[in-house]
């Protein structure tokens, strides 16, 4: 299901651009790689990381906070809900 190409990392962060949260790319020393400002709604991931790096943080991102999904379009709707799925058989 999770490709690491550009254009699945460009389907996730038109997934976060739908939803409440703002989503930045910015150089930083996270021990994670990322950092979440849940009271601001912000997530932050290094701008240094390969595709395939900033694909695993978005989807770690995902797995932690959920979102309203009243705004997404069709589909959009179906990869959070695949992406849904597949946290479960994690």
């Amino acid at each position: 299901m999770i490709k690491y190409t550009t254009p699945f990392l460009s389907k996730l962060e038109d997934l976060i651009a739908e939803s409440d949260y703002m989503l930045r790319y910015e150089k930083g020393n996270f021990n994670s790689g990322y950092c979440l400002l849940r009271d601001q709604k912000i997530m932050i991931v290094n701008k240094f990381y390969t595709t395939e790096g900033k694909i695993n943080a978005l989807l770690d991102i995902l797995k932690t906070i959920s979102l309203e999904t009243t705004r997404f379009s069709e589909k959009s709707q179906k990869l959070y809900a695949e992406l849904s799925q597949m946290e479960i058989k994690i």
